[in-house]
């Protein structure tokens, strides 16, 4: 196993962080960035900004001038070997001197694959490899899942009370969660190619699913409409950004004066997949996408869907623990009480031990899918659980 450097982690920390200023700019390309150091000193930077432009390394170069002969390469994604939109990594790499490479996790993509290593090596440039590799996995979880897997890389966000409920039984509720986690999802959601819902989810939030923070560009937005209920005045359907919907494979004829789903919905595209255990086949919808070349995609739905086809990886839960009953007036009404362990606003540290406890419990009995929160006080009456990440079993 190689041995590094502290120098050595110190650049490609760095290389990550420049690989990160591409968070919303690079679908469908990977995000990548690129250090070049001399002597334990960094002389070059470079990360790939947009699709068909420069890639991180030839940036680097651009960068370290003349230094750049003899230096360290520092890169988050193995260099690419192959003639797309840019000439080969590889090539600048050789021709700028460059005497060692270090790069942090291979490319899936078989146009490369080892074969930039391996030309880099041929050409008697020193290669290493596996360097803060879980950090760049993460950073690309979207680019590298599609290639390995066929489908883009899926999370999936469900805002809901601690015990379950997810608005209040008359419907006044329109959030439940802060500002800050509103915030959050709007950064998730900047960063996938796709926003996946269901018609049951458009029909009883009608929500736009759109991108609110400045970003280049908007994802897809993607609805499962088995029964095809959406209907032409939806937000969704709205600009900016697109539309596609999935309904279920076999033509019904409309009824007589009755327009087609087609003629219903204008601009959104629509396909047609199958129908197994009651819904429409997430395993297919997922693949559809991949070969789209849609690398994440964001889920939210209220409605059931089957997810036993290894249908999400990361579970974002905003969970907002409110002291007062969601169910209704039949529960929690007077003093503001916690649903959960019945304690009033006014036991403020007793009501986060218990509600710790709380998360105790439910991960012990979760088989084996975890969560772990922050909480937050928030007023009198208002507790938030902070963004928690599910990594399913």
């Amino acid at each position: 196993m190689t041995q590094f450097s502290p120098f050595d982690e110190a650049a490609m920390r760095r290389a990550l962080e420049l690989a990160a200023r591409g968070l919303y700019s690079t679908y469908p390309n990977p995000r990548v960035g690129a250090v070049l150091a001399r002597d334990d000193e960094i002389v070059g930077e470079g990360w790939h900004e947009t699709p068909g432009q420069a890639h991180a390394e030839p940036n680097a170069i651009r960068n370290a001038g003349e230094r750049a002969r003899g230096a360290t390469a520092y890169v988050t994604l193995e260099p690419c070997s192959h003639h797309g939109r840019t000439p080969p990594c590889v090539d600048a790499l050789l021709a700028a001197g460059v005497r060692r490479v270090v790069y942090a996790i291979g490319d899936p993509d078989p146009r490369v694959n080892g074969r930039g290593a391996r030309l880099l090596a041929d050409a008697g440039v020193a290669v290493e490899s596996g360097l803060m590799a879980r950090e760049a996995e993460a950073l690309n979880a979207g680019f590298l899942m599609r290639l390995r897997k066929g489908r883009p890389f899926v999370r999936l966000k469900s805002a809901a009370s601690l015990d379950g409920r997810t608005a209040l039984a008359n419907g006044a509720s329109k959030w439940i969660t802060s500002e800050e986690a509103r915030a959050d999802v709007q950064h998730w959601r900047a960063q996938s190619g796709a926003i996946l819902t269901s018609a049951a989810t458009v029909l009883a939030d009608d929500p736009r699913l759109d991108v609110r923070i400045e970003a280049p560009q908007q994802p897809l937005r993607v609805v499962l409409d088995r029964r095809r209920q959406l209907r032409k005045g939806a937000k969704i359907l709205r600009p900016p950004g697109e539309v596609l919907l999935f309904a279920a494979a076999g033509k019904r004829p409309a009824k007589p004066g009755r327009k087609t789903i087609a003629e219903r919905l204008g601009a959104a595209r629509i396909e047609r997949v199958r129908v197994a255990r009651g819904h429409l086949d997430l395993g297919r919808v997922l693949q559809r996408l991949g070969e789209l070349h849609f690398e994440s995609a964001d889920m939210q739905l209220l409605s059931k869907i089957d997810l036993t086809v290894d249908g999400y990886d990361i579970c974002i839960l905003p969970i907002a623990v409110i002291l007062r009953a969601l169910g209704g007036g039949e529960r929690g009404s007077g003093d503001a009480q916690c649903s959960e362990c019945g304690l009033t606003s006014g036991c403020k540290g007793e009501i986060a031990d218990v509600l710790a406890e709380a998360i105790d419990r439910n991960n012990a009995g979760s088989a084996g899918i975890p969560f772990q929160a922050q909480i937050d006080i928030i007023g009198e009456i208002r507790l938030q659980i902070r963004i928690a990440c599910v990594k399913r079993a």
